[in-house]
This record gives C-alpha cells, structure tokens and sequence, in this order.
C-alpha cells in the first residue's frame, strides 16, 4: 500500500475511532503513530519522532495562552460577570418586545469577550438567563433556541481559544485573527437581535415584556459591568497598543477577573482549587488533542497527501469559490457531529494548503486570516444545527419542561440568520478583513 493510499485512509480510520467512542486526541495520535510506523516500516524513527515531537508541541509559547484564557473564563463564570452583564442588558431592553431574549445574546456577547468558550458561555447564560425567560412568558422554543444561539457568540468574539489553536496550525498572527474576528462577531449578535424581533412579531405569544426602567436604575445597572469593561480594554487593547503579547494579555486577564471574583468574595479557597481543577482538566484535554494532531500531521507530511491534494486541485482548474462553497458545507456537516477543537485540528493540516493555492483575490496572509474566520464560523453554526448540535442538547438540559423538538424549531431562525451571514462574509472578504488593513 503506497504511502498516499494510506494518507488517504487516515481521516475515515480517525472518525471510526471517534465513533467508537475513542477520544479524539489518542485517535489522531494511534493513527499517527501507526502510519508513521507503515510508510517508514521502522517504529525506531517513530518512537523518536514521538519524544521530539511532545516537547516541541508542548514547548510552544504560543500555547501558554490557553491555560491562561480558560481560567480567565473559570473567574468570569464565579465572580457572577454574567448575570450582571444580563441584568444590564435587560435594564435596557427588558421592556421591548423580545426584550429578554435579546438581553440574553447581549450578555453572551459581552461575557464571550471574557470567556472564549462557546459551551461554557452557552452554559453560564443558559443558568441566568432561562429562569428570566421563563418568568416574563417566554416560549420554550424561543428561550432555549436563544441562549443556544447565544453561546456561540462566546468563540467568535475575542479572546477565542480556538483562534489561537488556528494560529498555530497556520503560523498566523493571533491579534490579526483576533481583530478579524470583531466585525463577523457583531454581525452575528446583530443578526440574532433581528431574528427575535421578527420572531416575537410572528408569534406574539413567544414572549411577554417587563417594566420598563426608570434611566437612573439603568446607568445603575450598567455601571455594575465596569469589570467587563475594563478586563476587556485591557486584554484586547493592551495587546494592539503594543504592551502585551496575546500570551501576556491573558495572563493580566485571569489575574485581572481573580481579582474581580476576590472582591466580591466569589473566591472561597475551594472555589479557586475548582477552578484551578477545571482550567487543568480542559488545559490537558486541549494539550492531549493538539500532540494527536502534531503526530497526525507528521504522518500527513510523510504521505505527501497535503502536498498531492493541493497539486491535484490546480490541475484541475476547478473555481475557488465552488471549492470554498463545498468546504464550508463540510465543515457545517461535521460541526454538527465533533467539537470544533477536534474539527479543526483533525481538517486543517489538510484542507488549508489545498485552499491557499486557488487564487481568490487575496495576499496569502489575508487569506488565511478570512479562511480562518470563515471555519471558524460553520463549525460554530453546526453546534446549533439539528439534529445533534452540542449546545442544543446542554441548554435543553436545563429547561427540562421545554422538548427537544421546540429547542430544534427554535432555534432554527439563527441558524437561517448564520447562513446568511456566512454568505455576506464569502461574498464580501473586506468585512472580515477591514479592521486588519486599518490596524496592520
């Protein structure tokens, strides 16, 4: 068997390990390993690659940011940032027709600016949000469907963990990735604020309104935010004014929310070994992960399937746009059934050098970073798409009284609102790299 059949056998034979309920991470890495060991027909070289090549994954400064990232996220989540920045939305919106709903997509975009997680944004919101939901008369399907819709905002509004990942994979720059991800991050809170309003005006049943607020009570509440804010101004503009690297941004970031979480006295001594706990837990999953893809990707290279895959489609002469189009319904498809971490991880190696030799009017750099996005994008929206979204079934868990049924209806207005959206940014690479060109 020549050494590109067997490259070719790699991504069927990862998938059927997933399925077979293997973790993702000692799948990619139990393929890596024996494909190296099948092209080469010596384990010597292998074994020897797989040292190297766990101190060279894990020696990577680039990295560090993730730790740092997540127990930022684990502070926000305990110092109750998210039900404040709820309570100020909903200050200003509560009264308005869909008012509630839309407060909860507010505060996870605000609480993704501090969190990077989808699920774990999906997840905190989903606790402050849907008894509020419930209370004012909100609809099932409408309730979970928004705070599910929400929770993606969490990974496309930077700082986002797996940005980074995608910078390494693609030896980007991560405040370029960061920056590019702005614009196509607002035009998804905006568009599901749109979604809700024509949502309550079709069914006026799917949600009732509050009291509106006297303004003193209002700037109030919005005062209570400041934390965001400022944690916020710090991380994303410490790291374009030229005082922090992303990995030193993080780092005053968790000390930052630490120090929030300390002041309101949200950090009892078993609290922060929990979320120390946690952050190690994610942190050695992730890491897990990232060395199954290096060794993957060792093997990759050995097979010369990137290498042939890109060649093959320049023969070819197909047109850029219809291979982009067809990626991005892959990549839709199968963030239905993985996690976009794995996604990501186990595709990329693969998919971008075949994307960076068609010609779509870009410099290879801003390409990557629009490509970037893009991905990044449909993996997100598949977490929502029914049947088997991951968001989906955590939010339905905490409403127990709401089906799984209205959940899917529900929420399939913001999927129609994320492909539209996916098209204009297709259509249109200078939304997503806009502020990049100013900046850069």
């Amino acid at each position: 068997m020549t050494p590109l059949i067997l490259g070719l056998l790699a991504f069927p034979a990862v998938l059927l390990l997933i399925f077979l309920r293997v973790p993702i991470g000692l799948a990619m890495l139990g393929v890596g390993m024996l494909g190296s060991f099948l092209v080469t027909g010596n384990f010597n070289p292998v074994a020897a690659q797989f040292k190297n090549l766990t101190y060279g994954t894990y020696a990577s400064y680039s990295l560090s940011v993730v730790p740092l990232f997540l127990l930022m996220g684990q502070f926000a989540t305990l110092s109750g940032m998210s039900a404040g920045l709820f309570n100020a939305a909903a200050a200003w919106l509560g009264h308005r027709k869909g008012g509630i709903a839309m407060s909860a997509i507010g505060a996870s975009a605000g609480f993704g600016a501090i969190c990077g997680s989808s699920l774990a944004t999906a997840a905190t919101m989903g606790q402050v949000a849907l008894p509020e939901l419930r209370k004012y008369g909100y609809s099932g399907a409408l309730s979970t469907g928004a705070v599910a819709a929400g929770g993606t905002l969490g990974i496309l509004i930077p700082p986002s963990v797996i940005l980074v990942i995608f910078a390494v994979l693609t030896e980007q720059n991560i405040a370029k990735l960061f920056m590019a991800a702005f614009i196509p991050g607002i035009l998804a809170a905006v568009g599901y604020l749109i979604v809700i309003a024509i949502y309550v005006r079709v069914r006026p049943d799917s949600g009732g309104v509050r009291e509106r607020m006297p303004y003193a009570q209002r700037f109030a509440e919005l005062l209570k935010v400041w934390p965001v804010i400022i944690i916020f101004g710090l991380v994303i503009g410490g790291i374009y004014a030229g005082i922090f690297t992303p990995t030193e941004a993080a780092a005053v970031g968790a000390a930052g929310t630490g120090l929030v979480a300390l002041s309101r006295r949200s950090l009892s001594r078993q609290a922060i070994i929990e979320a120390f706990l946690a952050t190690a837990m994610s942190t050695a999953m992730i890491f897990l992960i990232v060395l199954g893809a290096a060794a993957l990707n060792g093997f990759l290279a050995l097979s010369q399937l990137p290498q042939v895959s890109a060649s093959w489609v320049v023969e070819q002469a197909f047109n850029p746009w219809i291979v982009l189009i067809i990626v991005l319904v892959f990549y839709l498809i199968m963030g239905c059934v993985m996690d976009s971490l794995s996604m990501i991880l186990l595709t990329v190696p693969i998919v971008f050098p075949m994307m960076s030799v068609l010609d779509f009017g870009l410099a290879p750099d801003d390409f990557a970073i629009w490509f970037g996005i893009l991905v990044l994008i449909v993996v997100e929206v598949g977490l929502i798409t029914p049947p088997v979204g991951m968001n989906l079934f955590i939010i339905n868990s905490m409403s127990p009284q709401t089906r799984l049924s209205d959940t899917y209806r529900g929420v399939l207005p913001f999927v129609a609102s994320d492909i539209v959206r996916t098209a204009i940014l297709v259509a249109f690479p200078s939304i997503t790299l806009w502020l990049v060109w100013q900046l850069f």
